[in-house]
């Protein structure tokens, strides 16, 4: 695992080694145990390392081919490349153990063929000097990140967009339409960044920059059509394919270990980890002294049952709340996912063990597991009760009294209420976000949202939904949330939190075979009646505890809510207060106001909206300002 940068300059005052070397020290947390440049004329390729397979120095990179005329700077794993090895021409020198150098002597082969060969999570930047072409590619399902952008004429790229930053013909230009998809999704959504004439590349695609021009393949795409008949065949293959691919992800020449909450998911890794190790696997897990957010118990049941080396750390709201703070340092793009508080603090402790950690990450959105699968499922049969009735029900419900606990019900059926009306495909994320359309207009100054008004924001979702090859809703669904949620807050969320740790962090439930699996199930496999990820439930039967696999499902909650009213309440009123505000330059401070003002007084839980802000505001402080 590493963090990769690099540049295609248009000129010399755009070149050297000692820019080269400011982008990739940005990064000096992803890899700290090697660092490598290389210079071509006008292209920079830079790399720092973090020691996974092969830790002996004929792992640096940037690497090259036997004459030099091919290079690579990688971010990431190649589960297959020890088959891929052995498929290779013998006349390659091979000069290492390393996964990047058989990507190297593959695309020599192959060429670009080599992306749809290579299975794993990567980011790849490889510089062939007779072809004079710069190429870019990411895997399948996003997991490791890559942005690019063209700023004068210099194309830039890196792992993060702190490294596109450290170039000195970086333009810090926030594009008013990615500020608005902030605003609805909680995330900038791919391909989009926060900055103009900044992307971040698709998964599943390769770029290619020859100096003048870009050019964008995709190599993969999730189908869903033809469908499995047998739900004994799936739940056979589903065994099989799991256990591969946890099997594939225990391979590594540093110690290894495994992310606990004591849900269904990460549990259902441990097992197969658990099964297929010689020795006693360690797994981690993090608690709360507050008992209202502590799932530490079942953790400790499950490494119990399985026989695991547990180690396990108590911590107080106090130590998240400390690092709130910080959340900009480890965000240089805003995200508004706050349990990357958790997250960091998870990754943290368990890098004080181990340097790579599996997590169970995918299984509530290839197998239906989000309370919003049984929400969509209620919109249907409510859909058909008279208007009359309807309204009746919207105003009670507009008056429920107001709690603040981690996803209570008043907090439910206003936001199934508030998400219900408009078109159906936009339902899902009217549910997800945090301002709607009317209240982004007042969020707004007057004269970026005229400039904004009329744009669809949700052309993102259409652009997924239009490449599905299914008409079914619920696989347009699971697609929606396989390439928006999951890529872009899921996946950015566990990158940042563990690499800002230097611990690498791989999703054995991603594996695309898997995915593949679950994508081509009938709904019924996965969501049987109300039952949310059914077809896992059976596969651990009699393999784990029954109260492990049928416990009610509760995330990496945070009691955001109380903590705005509380101890976080100094942070909200300088950060969100007027005077910071107009330096920003972007918002109706009267607006933030009422909406603070409302959460404050317990008249309205507004903590998404609240949360979203400040995130945002921090971030402009960090970056911006």
């Amino acid at each position: 695992m590493c963090g990769i940068a690099g540049y295609w300059a248009k000129s010399n005052n755009d070149r050297s080694e000692l820019i080269l070397s400011a982008m990739i020290d940005t990064l000096s947390y992803r890899g700290p145990d090697d660092k490598g440049i290389y210079i071509h004329e006008n292209i920079g390729l830079a790399q720092r390392r973090l020691s996974i397979i092969d830790l002996s120095p004929a792992g640096h990179q940037p690497m090259s081919n036997e004459d030099g005329t091919v290079w690579i700077v990688f971010n990431g794993e190649i589960y297959n490349f020890l088959n891929l090895k052995n498929g290779l021409s013998k006349d390659h020198i091979f000069k290492s153990q390393t996964d990047t150098e058989v990507i190297l002597h593959l695309y020599e082969e192959i060429g670009e063929k080599v992306f749809e060969k290579i299975q794993g999570m990567f980011a790849i930047a490889i510089y062939d000097i007779k072809k004079n072409k710069l190429i870019l590619s990411r895997d399948r399902m996003g997991k490791k990140p890559l942005f690019w952008g063209i700023h004068d004429n210099t194309f830039l790229f890196g792992s993060e967009l702190k490294a596109l930053m450290a170039h000195p013909q970086f333009k810090k230009e926030i594009d008013p339409s990615s500020l608005n998809k902030y605003f609805l999704y909680e995330y900038v959504p791919t391909p989009h960044s926060i900055f103009r004439n900044t992307f971040k590349l698709e998964s599943g695609t390769y770029l290619v920059w020859d100096g003048k021009k870009t050019e964008k393949h995709q190599f993969w795409k999730p189908t869903f059509i033809p469908k499995t008949n047998s739900f004994e065949e799936s739940l056979k293959n589903l065994d099989e394919n799991v256990q591969k691919s946890v099997s594939d992800r225990l391979v590594a020449d540093v110690p290894l270990g495994i992310f606990l909450s004591g849900g269904l998911d990460s549990s259902l890794v441990a097992y197969y980890a658990s099964k297929a190790s010689k020795i006693p696997i360690k797994t981690f897990s993090i608690g709360f002294k507050e008992k209202s957010f502590d799932e530490s118990v079942y953790a400790r049941k499950v490494a119990q049952y399985l026989g695991t080396e547990h180690h396990e750390k108590i911590l107080s709201s106090k130590d998240s709340i400390d690092l709130i703070p910080k959340v900009a340092e480890l965000l240089d793009e805003p995200m508004a996912d706050a349990s990357i508080i958790p997250t960091y603090l998870l990754s943290q402790f368990t890098k004080e063990h181990v340097t790579v950690a599996l997590g169970g990450d995918g299984g509530d959105e290839l197998f239906c597991g989000y309370d919003t699968f049984t929400a969509h499922k209620l919109a249907s049969i409510y859909e058909n009760v008279p208007s009359f009735l309807k309204k009746i029900f919207e105003k009670l419900a507009l008056h429920l009294p107001t709690s603040f606990s981690n996803m209570s019900w008043d907090f439910k059926i206003k936001k199934f209420i508030s998400g219900f009306n408009g078109v159906k495909k936009y339902r899902n994320q009217r549910w997800l976000g945090s301002f709607d359309r009317s209240a982004r207009e007042k969020l707004f100054k007057n004269d970026i949202w005229k400039s904004l008004g009329k744009e669809n924001e949700f052309n993102d979702i259409d652009r997924y939904l239009e490449q599905s090859d299914s008409e079914n809703f619920y696989d347009k669904l699971s697609l929606e949330y396989e390439r928006l949620y999951m890529m872009d807050q899921i996946l950015v969320k566990v990158d940042r939190a563990s690499m800002f740790n230097s611990l690498e962090v791989r999703a054995p439930l991603l594996d695309t075979r898997i995915v593949d699996l679950a994508n081509h199930m009938p709904l019924d496999f996965k969501f049987k009646g109300f039952e949310k990820k059914f077809i896992l439930k059976k596969l651990m039967e009699g393999k784990l505890p029954n109260e492990i696999i049928y416990r009610k499902k509760k995330g990496f909650g945070m009691p955001i809510g109380e903590w705005i009213r509380g101890d976080l309440k100094p942070l909200i009123m300088d950060v969100l207060g007027e005077k910071s505000l107009n330096e920003i330059n972007l918002f109706n401070s009267e607006y933030i106001q009422k909406i603070v003002d409302e959460h404050m007084k317990g008249k309205r839980d507004n903590r998404k909206q609240i949360w979203t802000l400040l995130i945002f505001a921090l971030w402009w402080r960090k970056w911006v300002k």
